[in-house]
């Protein structure tokens, strides 16, 4: 705290002594060790006050990056999803269109199929009556599209 040498003490000491006189001299040393004890334990309390309110304001801090850090995680994150479920959605509907193109083209094959499986039939005539076409059954897409449950197994 103090930088005193004890040169300067011895010569504080005997300033003293001249002073106060060599009654009082006791007395006067207690106080002042008394009041400078007192003196050190308010100079300790205001460095801890200090030290403690610095603590607090690094610990604010600290926590607000962590706070600005994780914002920007989960928004990271959000952007990742968001662009994750658009391709996910752009796939499912080039899916749904190349599906609902392979169910037209097979349509139209049948189709033809049956027309000439029926010309077959009246040309061969073994019983006079032509085999009428069975109509083909059309499964809406989103029926076949998978929902999450696993595909069957045959």
């Amino acid at each position: 705290m103090l930088d005193i040498a004890f040169s300067e003490m011895l010569v504080i000491g005997v300033v003293a002594l001249v002073v106060v006189g060599p009654e009082k001299l006791p007395k006067v040393a207690r106080t002042v060790g008394v009041l400078l004890g007192r003196a050190q334990k308010y100079v300790g309390d205001i460095k801890s006050d200090i030290n403690r309110q610095l603590q607090f304001e690094e610990l604010k801090a600290l926590q607000e990056q962590m706070a600005q850090q994780a914002r920007a995680l989960e928004n990271s994150v959000k952007k990742e999803m968001l662009e994750t479920e658009a391709a996910l959605t752009q796939s499912a509907e080039s899916l749904k269109t190349s599906i609902e193109n392979a169910g037209q083209e097979i349509n139209v094959t049948a189709a033809a199929l049956a027309g000439e499986v029926g010309k077959d039939a009246g040309a061969a005539g073994t019983n006079g009556v032509a085999a009428e076409p069975v109509p083909v059954q059309e499964a809406p897409v989103e029926e076949t599209l998978y929902r999450g449950e696993p595909p069957p197994k045959f």
